[in-house]
């Protein structure tokens, strides 16, 4: 997708946070409470990122997750930016920024994937189907 075609697609926000690697304020975004069943995808590309079943309260005010959904589908790279250290997360066809990965999340991995909800698109449950995603239903059987 061109620059061109992403700003009128993303809001000011998304644009932030999936093309400049922005993060979004804590406890003021879309999904960091979210409790329905679904996946998150991509908000550029729709690559199926994570399952509401792996997701979990961190305290922190952002969408947290103890696993990806596809491993494939997310890209990390390891080094220091301003804000972090650890290792940033972006995926893997749209390379949008997502979030990053910290050592202190739940057993057994220990892994939080600490997300930017405005990176993320959440496809309900009820609209897998509709949406193109069938293949995640079964998850929630």
């Amino acid at each position: 997708m061109s620059k061109k075609d992403l700003g009128k697609k993303l809001t000011p926000l998304q644009h932030h946070v999936t093309q400049e690697a922005g993060t979004e304020p804590p406890f003021d975004n879309e999904y960091w409470n979210n409790e329905r069943e679904g996946i998150y995808v991509d908000i550029v590309s729709g690559e199926p990122l994570f399952s509401s079943k792996d997701k979990f309260d961190s305290g922190t005010g952002w969408p947290s997750f103890t696993q990806p959904l596809d491993p494939k589908n997310i890209v990390e790279h390891k080094g220091f930016d301003n804000l972090f250290t650890g290792i940033e997360i972006k995926s893997n066809k749209g390379k949008s920024h997502l979030g990053h990965i910290f050592g202190d999340g739940p057993k057994p991995k220990g892994l939080r994937y600490c997300m930017n909800s405005a990176a993320l698109r959440f496809i309900p449950k009820e609209d897998l189907k509709k949406e193109g995603y069938s293949k995640y239903i079964k998850l929630f059987d």
